[in-house]
């Protein structure tokens, strides 16, 4: 059901995407050659990780981050632009071959594109840069897979890419423990800021292979109307202390004569988040037992709620069973005034001129548009947003290593740097200039220029900055600083099971999400759960299960 739950990492991770199923590409294990290991459950090994620093480059922010994750905000754009990286750090590299996935319009090539031009110039040498629409990108992948044609450095497909990873990145991609494990990391200043919660999702198959693509731990759980809150007497979601607040509130803002609703889409995210229920997989380290989320009381009680505001005509018609393809149905009924909530990830907030923010003061300059939280003294936040994939360097000598990794560091330059200006705005006077606040505004060449996904072979340190909107910036930082003191562990970035690889976020999560639909929207009665829970265990979820006791029994030893 669209946001009726979170989509580790990958499609929830697309920056607000809705919750689509992933769909794995083609298999692709016997491209792999057959030197490769067979995917195995495993504790991973903790000291593989980067010893994770705060990136200071002498850029002070507005609202200061803290050491927990919550990210730095900024108000105003640096006036000064401070360089990240030194010197030129790829002089005398041979050219380097990159391809990732793009949300964007595809780039004008390097002819025709100041910042390109000028990222090789500040980096030393040339970088042919193939950027793939997101939905092709896994065919793009197979295929490059297929015809042994990978790139220098590549990102991994979101939805999945090969059946035995483990066998794919042991026989294709250099391992970078050698390089980026402990203090190793310290070479590569921007790296080494990347959240160490982020990189535990790169070890796979017992190595450090990956280079994360950076979130902020959370995203969120979607956007409301503080206005109507407002005129329903709720200044401050502190005075909804509870989920039956929660409940009476939705009621008391539906107004279906008007069509008006309170959700658009699902809501039982937020309604789970509230309640205190887990996330995917629950791990009691005290007993060894791990539980999915279905089998949460808690969970459960959230989609009973749910169900019961269906049936109160609290959800505009037809929004629950909505696929993450038609995502931007419900999020643009929310955008046009239609309903007070809506489930998205919060990187879709800040966006500009696409971003809630900017497209509902198009709309209507009196839609003020702020993240959400969860309510009531028992609700948590799910870590579901650590990275939106990873990037894999194929396999090379030392010193190419060594080289694309400082591409990655490059390209990992934080907010309000040279290097991060250039990857974002480009060029001053030619891809932007500045108004009279001194924030970039790009021209019309700009738009184009800055298409290329340099930001898909590393992240920079998350923080928050609104180009349009500066308190947009502040209130995303209010709403991270109740967002990650109420993090929960995600167990699975510590252990792994081949079978949730390959079908947890696939075949298994249609079953959850095809069964909740039918519950929320009354289709089904809601005695019918146990069944849709039996139904998910024998389809694999049982195997899961066992292979991450497997595991975790392992990282006893």
């Amino acid at each position: 059901m669209s946001g009726t739950t979170s989509i580790n990492r990958r499609t929830l991770l697309r920056w607000g995407a809705g919750a689509g199923l992933a769909v794995a590409a083609a298999p692709l294990l016997a491209a792999c050659g057959d030197g490769g290991t067979a995917a195995k459950a495993e504790a991973k090994n903790v000291k593989l990780l980067p010893t994770t620093t705060v990136r200071n480059i002498g850029i002070k922010p507005d609202l200061h981050g803290t050491a927990a994750g919550v990210p730095n905000a900024f108000l105003k754009y640096p006036s000064e632009l401070t360089r990240a990286t030194e010197g030129t750090p790829l002089k005398g590299a041979k050219k380097i071959t990159a391809v990732t996935e793009t949300f964007a319009p595809l780039p004008p090539e390097r002819g025709k594109n100041a910042a390109w031009r000028e990222i090789e110039k500040l980096l030393g040498t040339r970088i042919d840069f193939t950027a793939v629409p997101a939905d092709d990108y896994p065919a793009k992948f197979s295929t490059m897979v297929a015809g042994d044609q990978l790139p220098d450095i590549f990102m991994y497909p979101e939805t999945g890419g090969v059946d035995n990873m483990g066998s794919f990145l042991a026989v294709k991609c250099a391992e970078l423990g050698p390089h980026l494990s402990g203090d190793k990391v310290k070479d590569y200043p921007n790296l080494a800021a990347i959240p160490q919660y982020a990189w535990r999702d790169a070890i796979k198959g017992g190595k450090l292979y990956g280079i994360p693509i950076a979130r902020s731990g959370s995203a969120g759980v979607g956007f409301y109307r503080a206005d109507l809150f407002k005129q329903a007497g709720v200044t401050s979601l502190d005075q909804i202390d509870s989920i039956e607040r929660l409940v009476e509130l939705a009621k008391d803002l539906t107004d279906a004569r008007n069509k008006r609703y309170f959700f658009s889409g699902g809501g039982t995210t937020l309604l789970a988040m509230s309640a205190g229920a887990q996330h995917f997989w629950k791990f009691d380290r005290a007993s060894g037992k791990w539980t999915y989320q279905l089998e949460d009381d808690k969970y459960r009680y959230a989609v009973e709620t749910a169900a019961k505001l269906y049936k109160a005509g609290c959800y505009y018609p037809g929004t629950v069973q909505m696929s993450g393809a038609q995502k931007a149905q419900y999020t643009d009924l929310f955008k046009n005034g239609k309903a007070a909530y809506v489930f998205d990830g919060m990187p879709a907030y800040l966006t500009t001129a696409t971003g809630y923010v900017d497209a509902m003061a198009a709309i209507d300059k009196s839609f003020d548009v702020r993240p959400m939280v969860p309510v009531g003294k028992d609700s948590v936040t799910w870590t579901d947003n650590v990275s939106l994939q990873n990037c894999y360097i194929s396999k090379a000598s030392e010193e190419r290593v060594k080289e694309l990794l400082r591409l990655a560091d490059f390209a990992a330059s934080p907010f309000g740097s040279l290097e991060y200006t250039l990857i974002n705005y480009g060029v001053e006077n030619v891809d932007y200039k500045r108004d009279e606040n001194g924030t970039p505004v790009l021209t019309k060449q700009g738009t184009q220029d800055v298409t290329v996904p340099w930001g898909k072979l590393a992240s920079a340190t998350p923080s928050f900055f609104s180009a349009t909107y500066p308190e947009a910036a502040l209130y995303v930082h209010e709403a991270y600083s109740v967002l990650i003191p109420k993090l929960i562990e995600d167990p699975t970035l510590s252990y792994s099971s081949p079978t949730w690889d390959s079908k947890g976020l696939g075949s298994l999560y249609t079953i959850h999400l095809d069964g909740l639909k039918d519950l929320v929207t009354g289709r089904k009665p809601l005695s019918a759960y146990d069944e849709i829970v039996k139904q998910w265990r024998n389809a694999g979820g049982d195997k899961c299960r066992a292979e991450f006791e497997q595991a975790s029994q392992k990282g006893k030893k």
